[in-house]
């Protein structure tokens, strides 16, 4: 019965610190970008020094991550993602719930967004957006 009890200790340290090592990350989400785990998304924004990040470039769109922030709620987000817009030339027009609309050049562009996690919102921005 003693090594029973030593054998469960045994397991239950390994796992521990098997979680530790991974920082969980399979416990994350599922993410809407195929190909891409949780880890490489996370380390990718980790290694940026943006506020927003790129993690993978798609025919059509360009995907992003950025941090919220718990005690203002989506306006760190919001604030990070406007910022990054408008540094290409794009002037912000409104916020329709998840969405954001942008004009350049009697251009439109949307942008939406989605809570990945607690701390993370992914960003989902047209090609275009570079390309004028």
């Amino acid at each position: 019965m003693k090594w029973f009890g030593i054998f469960l200790s045994i397991c239950v340290i390994s796992l521990a610190a098997f979680l530790f090592i991974t920082k969980s990350y399979y416990f994350y989400p599922a993410l809407p970008i195929e190909n891409l785990s949780a880890r490489t998304v996370i380390d990718t924004f980790n290694r940026s020094d943006d506020e927003v990040a790129q993690i993978a470039e798609l025919d059509d769109y360009i995907w992003y991550l950025t941090e919220s922030n718990k005690e203002e709620g989506f306006g760190t987000s919001d604030k990070n993602i406007k910022q990054l817009i408008q540094s290409r030339g794009w002037d912000f027009k409104e916020k329709v719930g998840s969405a954001f609309f942008f004009e350049k050049a009697n251009e439109e562009l949307i942008i939406t967004t989605q809570m990945w996690t607690e701390q993370y919102v992914l960003v989902q921005a047209q090609n275009k957006f570079k390309e004028l």
